[in-house]
């Protein structure tokens, strides 16, 4: 018996069968959107290189937070600009640091919004690293890995003890997931998941992430201890690592040049997968649209359906708001 051919065309031709055979969608509910907690009262500080991105202090934070909350995002990712900074870092961790207050600030008010934490130095470092650097002769340095894990366990347990929901370690020290997580239990947080930064590449999209976290290298790079571009293979055993270490969800940052990698760690791994859409990212969409050269909304939910369909589970991305309002 020889069957019609199948065409595919005819499922397509109205939205209600479109949507009947539509393999992906995104929502609101895969979304996490970042904020800057900056010092000082009534602060909205808007970022230059991204347009509609602030740093806010706490007071502000704290509305941002219940709008975000109101629109049915789920959750948030805190970065901080602290008020002081030194070789070590050292207000990652203070108990008065400004992530510290933002997030029992933002629990208070909205408890059931869930509170990530970004666990890394290179905001709260005079030299912009993500470690405790040791310079061996002029012009050459190089990142204390061990050193660095020590600070890395005091700044997630702070974070925790002010009231983080979840820590995500986005320094790629090897061996970081593991004494973050000791640590966690040490100090009964054992309930407190640890989303990785697992496969983070030493890109060129975070130009922008540095104008509004203040955190540019004053020296070097971090091609050291960040991803080359050039490979994949190892992507699977960074991941690998940080998931024997105890990481409850794996990110690969960025997004879009990446969606190859995502693909294959959700192929490998039954973890939970997160995208960063970057702010590299962001800031070109946002170019292109105000020239007119898009469609801004239109390229948004392409671009995190493209996530999606790589197979990422959560999108951290600063197009959240502006997403969760049009789906609404």
């Amino acid at each position: 018996m020889m069957f019609p051919e199948y065409r595919p065309r005819r499922l397509r031709q109205t939205e209600r069968f479109r949507s009947l055979i539509r393999e992906n969608y995104v929502s609101k509910n895969h979304l996490i959107y970042p904020l800057f907690a900056a010092p000082g009262k009534k602060v909205k500080e808007p970022i230059s290189s991204m347009p509609g991105v602030y740093q806010m202090s706490v007071d502000n934070l704290v509305e941002e937070a219940k709008e975000v909350f109101d629109l049915g995002i789920p959750a948030v990712l805190l970065f901080g600009i602290p008020e002081k900074k030194d070789s070590k870092g050292s207000h990652a961790w203070i108990k008065s640091g400004i992530v510290q207050r933002a997030v029992s600030a933002i629990k208070k008010a909205v408890p059931d919004l869930l509170v990530v934490t970004d666990v890394c130095l290179c905001e709260y470092t005079s030299h912009g690293h993500c470690g405790v650097v040791v310079k061996e002769k002029k012009g050459v340095f190089r990142i204390d890995n061990d050193a660095t894990l020590e600070l890395l366990q005091k700044a997630a347990l702070s974070h925790a003890r002010a009231g983080a929901d979840m820590v995500a370690p986005s320094d790629m020290m090897d061996g970081r997931v593991g004494a973050i997580r000791e640590a966690l239990d040490e100090h009964g947080f054992e309930h407190v998941p640890i989303m990785s930064y697992a496969v983070k590449y030493a890109s060129s999209f975070y130009g922008p992430f540095r104008d509004a976290a203040e955190c540019a290298p004053q020296f070097g790079d971090r091609r050291s201890y960040q991803m080359d571009i050039a490979n994949s293979r190892e992507a699977l055993r960074e991941a690998t690592l940080d998931m024997e270490e105890g990481a409850d969800i794996l990110m690969v940052k960025p997004g879009m040049p990446y969606l190859d990698i995502i693909s294959m760690l959700r192929q490998e791994f039954s973890l939970p997968i997160a995208a960063y859409q970057v702010s590299g990212e962001y800031s070109m969409i946002k170019a292109a649209a105000q020239n007119g050269w898009l469609s801004e909304e239109h390229v948004v939910y392409e671009s995190l359906m493209a996530f999606r369909r790589a197979g990422a589970d959560i999108i951290i991305t600063y197009f959240a708001k502006d997403f969760a309002k049009a789906s609404s």
